[in-house]
C-alpha cells in the first residue's frame, strides 16, 4: 500500500511511538515534534475484531506513512501500568482464560509489553509507562486546543482506577480525583449489555440505540445499583455483581430485583428490553452529569475534554453540552482503548520537552494509510477484468457519477483517502446512501450491514447548511453527540425514533474530497446530507484494503463500490462472483463469553 508521506526526518523534534495493546482493541500512534501524524488500529490490518495482540502491522504503517524507521523513534510509550493491572487482576481474584493453561499465565505477565515492544518491535531505546487514564486524559486535552479544562475520564477499568477527574493548564496535566474499581460506571452498562444479550465492550452501541424506544420503568432497579453522592463520587452495590463470572455480571439477586430473566443472545427483542435500555442510558446520563459538574466545581475553567469508552455514549455528552456546566466540551474521536496509544504518547513527549505535544484541536481523525490509484488499478484489472470505470483525473466525472447513483437510490461503499482512527467512518472508509429513502435505514441494516433492525444511521452533512437541519450550533466533525433533526427534508433514514442524530459536519478544508461529494449530491438534489456509516459488516473491522473493500462489497448487496478514482457497479461483476461470495463470512475470534467483560 502506498500512503502520505507526512515526514521524512526525526529532525522536527522528537519521536515518539505510542502503544495501547493487551486488553482490546490495540492501536499505534506517532507524534512528530508534538503532531500527531498518524495512528491505525491493528484490528483493520489483521481482521480480527478488537484485536488485543501487540500492533505490530499498525506500528510498522505509521513508521511508514511518517518516512521513518523504529531506528528514528526517541522513545517508545506504553498506554497503561502492567505492574499496577496485574496487582488489580490478583487482588479481584479473576479466573484463567478459557483453556486454563499456558495463555491464562502469559496474560498475567506483567513484563510481557516491555518485552514485546523489544523482541517484536525490535526496539531498544526507552520505554515510558503511563498510567491508563492519563492516557486518556492527556488523548483529550492536549489536542482539544483549550489552554485550560477541566478533563473527565470515565470507562470500565485501567489499572484501578474506573473514572478520573483532572485538570490541564498549558503543558500541564494533572488527575486529581478519581473512583477505584470495582466501583465503575463503564461496567455498570457493560453488565446491563451483557444482561440484554448484547456481546459486552461491542454492544453498548446498541443498548444506546435501543433505550429511546422504551420506557425508563427500571431506572429505580437500576439506581439500587449504584450509590451516586451529591459531590458526583459514587459507588456499586456489589452485592448484585460477580466481575468473574463467565455466565455475566449480574447474578440471580439482579434477576429477583428487576423481575425479569436475561435475554437470550440473538432472541427476540421485546418491550421490557427497550425499557431496561432507557433505564441504564437514563442513569448513565444523569450520573455523568453529575460527574460533569464536580470537574467544572474542581477546575473552575469553562472547558471540558473527555475520554475513555463511555466519552462515545454520544446521548449522555449532548446533554452534557446542553445542560452541563460548560461553554466547550471536547471529547477525543477516538476515546476508547486504541486512543490511549496517542495519549501516552503525547504525555511522554511532555515528559521529555516540559511542553504541551499540540497547541491545535485536532481537526481530522483520518490518520490511518490509504492506498495510490495506481496500486488499485492493478488490482482491479486482476480481479474485475474491465468491468469498471476509471476516472482518473477526472473528479468531476467521478463526482457526477457517485451522486447520480446515490440520487438514483443506490447504496454506496466509499473508499478514498487515509483511513479514520476510532470507532466512526467519517467519510474515508464509509457506506452512503441518500437520506430520504424511506426503506434505506431497513435495507442497510438487513442486507447491507446484517444487523439488528433498530439500529440508527448517522448523518454527514455539509457544515455550511448543518443549522437548517439540525439544532446544532457549533461544529461536529467527529459524530461524538446527537442533536434534534430539524430539518424541512423529509429524512427517515438518518432520524431515530427520538427524532434525534449523530451529526458529522463536513468541510473541504478536512474532508477534502468527500465534501465535494456531498456539495454534488446537494447541487442534484437539493439535499446538503448523506447517511454515512462504516463500511464493514456486522462483527467485522472497518474495511481497510481495497481488497477488504470489494470483499464487503461482494458479500452484501452494497450497489455500487467507488475505490478512490473507480467506480464498480454490482450490474457489471460476473454472476458467478455474486453467487459465491454472498452470505460468506469470515471465522469469529472470540475466546470468552460475549456476555461478560473481560477483565484481564
Amino acid at each position: 500500500m502506498t500512503g502520505q508521506t507526512t515526514h521524512t526526518a526525526a529532525a522536527d523534534g522528537p519521536v515518539i511511538l505510542g502503544i495501547s495493546a493487551h486488553f482490546h482493541d490495540s492501536a499505534a500512534a506517532l507524534l512528530v515534534g508534538g503532531e500527531l501524524v498518524a495512528a491505525s488500529h491493528e484490528e483493520r490490518y489483521t481482521r480480527r475484531k478488537q484485536d488485543p495482540e501487540l500492533p505490530r502491522k499498525a506500528v510498522h504503517d505509521c513508521l511508514r506513512q511518517a518516512g521513518l524507521k523504529i531506528t528514528d523513534v526517541d522513545c517508545v510509550a506504553y498506554y497503561e501500568d502492567p505492574a499496577k493491572k496485574l496487582h488489580r487482576q490478583l487482588w479481584a481474584g479473576l479466573p484463567a482464560f478459557p483453556d486454563n493453561g499456558p495463555m491464562a499465565r502469559y496474560r498475567l505477565d506483567a513484563d510481557r509489553p516491555r518485552r514485546e515492544i523489544r523482541d517484536l518491535l525490535g526496539w531498544n531505546g526507552p520505554i515510558e509507562i503511563v498510567d491508563h487514564h492519563l492516557s486518556h486524559a492527556a488523548s483529550a486535552y492536549y489536542f482539544s486546543g483549550f489552554e485550560d479544562s477541566a478533563v473527565l475520564t470515565v470507562d470500565a477499568v485501567g489499572e484501578w482506577a474506573t473514572t478520573t477527574w483532572g485538570v490541564g493548564r498549558g503543558a500541564e496535566l494533572e488527575l486529581r480525583e478519581q473512583v477505584g474499581f470495582p466501583h465503575s460506571l463503564g461496567l455498570l452498562y457493560s453488565a446491563v449489555t451483557g444482561y440484554l444479550g448484547f456481546e459486552v465492550n461491542e454492544g453498548e452501541y446498541k443498548v444506546m440505540g435501543l433505550a429511546p424506544y422504551g420506557e425508563p420503568r427500571f431506572k429505580e432497579q437500576i439506581e439500587h445499583l449504584i450509590h451516586l453522592d451529591e459531590d458526583g463520587t459514587f459507588r456499586l452495590a456489589l452485592e448484585y455483581f460477580d466481575f468473574a463470572d463467565p455466565e455475566g455480571m449480574l447474578g440471580e439477586r439482579f434477576k429477583e430485583l428487576l423481575g425479569v430473566p436475561p435475554r437470550v443472545p440473538e432472541s427476540e427483542i421485546e418491550a421490557v428490553h427497550y425499557d431496561l435500555a432507557r433505564s441504564i442510558q437514563l442513569v448513565t446520563e444523569e450520573t455523568l452529569l453529575r460527574m460533569a459538574d464536580k470537574a467544572h466545581r474542581m477546575s473552575g475553567s469553562r472547558n471540558l475534554c473527555m475520554a475513555g469508552g463511555v466519552a462515545l455514549n454520544v446521548v449522555a455528552v449532548r446533554r452534557i453540552v446542553e445542560e452541563g456546566p460548560f461553554e466547550h466540551v471536547f471529547v477525543q474521536p477516538a476515546a476508547g482503548d486504541a486512543g490511549g496509544s496517542l495519549g501516552c504518547a503525547a504525555v511522554a513527549h511532555q515528559r521529555l520537552t516540559g511542553e504541551r505535544p499540540s497547541h491545535g484541536r485536532q481537526r481530522s481523525a483520518l490518520l490511518g494509510s490509504g492506498t495510490g490509484s495506481d496500486e488499485i488499478a492493478g488490482l482491479l484489472g486482476a480481479y474485475a477484468g474491465h468491468s469498471f470505470l476509471d476516472f482518473r483525473g477526472d473528479e468531476t466525472g467521478l463526482l457526477d457519477a457517485v451522486s447520480s447513483r446515490l440520487a438514483d437510490g443506490k447504496v454506496i461503499g466509499w473508499y478514498h483517502g487515509r483511513e479514520e482512527f476510532g470507532p466512526r467512518a467519517l467519510g474515508g472508509r464509509s457506506i452512503l446512501a441518500d437520506p430520504r429513502g424511506d426503506d434505506t435505514r431497513d435495507r442497510i441494516n438487513a442486507s447491507v450491514k446484517m444487523r439488528e433492525a433498530f439500529r440508527p444511521f448517522a448523518p454527514a452533512v455539509l457544515a455550511e447548511h448543518a443549522q437548517e437541519h439540525f439544532k446544532l450550533d457549533h461544529e461536529s466533525p467527529f459524530m461524538l453527540e446527537t442533536c434534534e433533526v430539524a430539518s424541512p427534508l423529509h429524512l427517515p433514514a438518518i432520524t431515530h425514533v427520538d427524532n434525534s442524530a449523530r451529526v458529522q459536519t463536513v468541510t473541504e478544508e478536512q474532508n477534502g474530497r468527500f465534501y465535494r461529494l456531498i456539495k454534488a449530491f446537494a447541487d442534484r438534489t437539493d439535499c446538503p446530507l448523506l447517511l454515512n456509516t462504516s463500511f464493514n459488516l456486522r462483527g467485522e473491522p472497518i474495511v481497510h484494503t481495497p481488497v477488504d473493500a470489494l470483499l464487503c462489497f461482494l458479500r452484501s448487496d452494497i450497489d455500487c463500490l467507488v475505490l478512490d478514482d473507480f467506480v464498480l457497479d454490482r450490474s457489471a461483476l460476473p454472476q458467478s462472483w455474486v453467487t459465491w461470495f454472498k452470505g460468506t463470512r469470515p471465522p469469529r475470534h472470540n475466546q470468552v463469553s460475549d456476555n461478560v467483560y473481560t477483565l484481564l
